[in-house]
Order: structure tokens, then C-alpha cells, then sequence
């Protein structure tokens, strides 16, 4: 029987919305699990890492890199402290609403699906949040994803992934980056696990509020999409 689920958020630069994340994590009930929050602050230079560890924040599991690695490697470094049923992954922005994660656990807990991705593109209104060429970019490389992996997933970029723990147990990431994102998958998708998808609410942000990924991240995933298709 599920239940408890662990909770990844990577940090980087948050300093603006990370006790906001945090609330809103804790306020959340995850369908009933018992949650853990691990957080890892990758090598912030504004104020994050202390706000991880003011005492209050002392019963969450606060990860740190000493030098700046990415996201990609924030997350591996999460998935080694990993042991819950479940494992689901946070940004410490506001783009995402944990609420909405009461969506995608119940296929796991009801043993219809091990692993479900929240898309933000099955509801057409979302795609309004996006920045125009993230969007386009994003959906390039979800066409992409379903071409080489035959897979019929909407929205490969997303943040909210919740694995069950047995499938991504043994899965190893070389990513550093937001290269997670499509290796993670393709590993997946390669394991023969399918993708569930469920729609969820996205307030996508500016580059001026701190949005970080790149061109140079889209360009990467497409080369990490063939590579792990062809080569890996």
C-alpha cells in the first residue's frame, strides 16, 4: 500500500518565493500521504540557502552543493536520499500549485499508472502563461519526444513528474542541468513504462523574475533526447 511520497524542490536564487513554496507545500495534503520535504539549494548566491536552514524549516531533510551544479544535479543529489513510495518533484518558484498534485498522485496510489507528468498544454487555455518561444520550444520537443520514443505525452518540459519509487530506484541521471527533463523520461520511455498525463494549472514567469532556462537548454535536449534514443 502507498504511503508516503518524497517531495524534491531544487533551489537556486529563490530567495523571493522559496517561504511562499514552502508554506504552500506544507499546507498541502498529498492525498493523504506522509510527506517529506527535501530540499537542495544549489549553491545560491542571494539568500536561500540561509532561509533552508532557519530553525523552523528544521524537520525538512536541506540538501546543499557547494559550488553551482543545476537542477538536473540538484535532483540527482535528492533522488540518493529518496525511499518513499512515491517521489515528486517542486520548483521554488510560484509557477506551479501543489494543489494540483492531488491530480496526478491517485494513479499511482491506485496502482493505474507508476508514473504520471502534469501537463500544462492538455487544457489550451494554460498555453496563454507561456512565453511565446518557450511554447514553441516546448512543444518542438515533445513532438520530438513522441517521434523517437513513440510515446503520446503533450508536454516532455514539465516540472511536475511523480514517479513510484520501484521505477526510477535504479534509473541513473547524468543530467545537470534542465537536461533532466528529457532524459528522465526517455529513460522511462525506454523501460517501457508509459507516461500518464493529467492537466494542471501553470503561472508561467519572466526572465526578469528569474526564469532560467535558455536556448542553449533546448538545444541540449534535443541533442540528450537522440543521444539516449541512439546511443545510450
Amino acid at each position: 500500500m502507498v504511503k508516503t511520497i518524497d517531495i524534491i524542490v531544487p533551489v537556486y536564487n529563490e530567495e523571493n518565493t522559496l517561504r511562499e513554496v514552502i508554506k504552500r507545500l506544507e499546507e498541502t495534503d498529498f492525498c493523504g500521504l506522509q510527506k517529506r520535504l527535501i530540499f537542495v539549494d544549489d549553491a545560491s548566491s542571494d539568500n536561500s540557502y540561509e532561509i533552508l536552514k532557519s530553525p523552523e524549516y528544521a524537520h525538512h531533510l536541506i540538501l546543499s552543493h557547494k559550488k553551482n551544479a543545476g537542477k538536473g544535479k540538484a535532483i540527482t543529489t535528492a533522488f540518493e536520499h529518496c525511499s518513499a513510495d512515491i517521489v515528486a518533484i517542486q520548483d521554488a518558484d510560484l509557477e506551479y500549485n501543489p494543489n494540483d498534485y492531488k491530480e496526478l498522485l491517485p494513479f499511482i496510489i491506485n496502482d493505474e499508472a507508476k508514473v504520471v507528468y502534469g501537463s500544462r498544454l492538455l487544457d489550451k487555455n494554460q498555453q496563454k502563461s507561456f512565453l511565446f518561444l518557450s511554447l514553441i520550444a516546448n512543444k518542438f520537443l515533445t513532438f520530438l519526444t513522441n517521434l523517437l520514443y513513440g510515446s503520446k505525452i503533450t508536454d516532455m518540459e514539465t516540472c511536475y513528474k511523480a514517479f513510484s519509487y520501484d521505477v526510477i530506484k535504479d534509473i541513473k541521471i547524468n543530467a545537470r542541468r534542465f537536461d533532466f527533463e528529457p532524459e528522465i523520461t526517455a529513460k522511462i520511455l525506454k523501460k517501457g513504462v508509459k507516461i500518464k498525463e493529467v492537466p494542471i494549472s501553470y503561472n508561467g514567469r519572466l526572465y526578469a523574475q528569474g526564469k532560467k532556462v535558455t536556448a542553449k537548454d533546448a538545444v541540449c535536449a534535443i541533442f540528450t533526447l537522440f543521444r539516449y534514443r541512439f546511443f545510450d
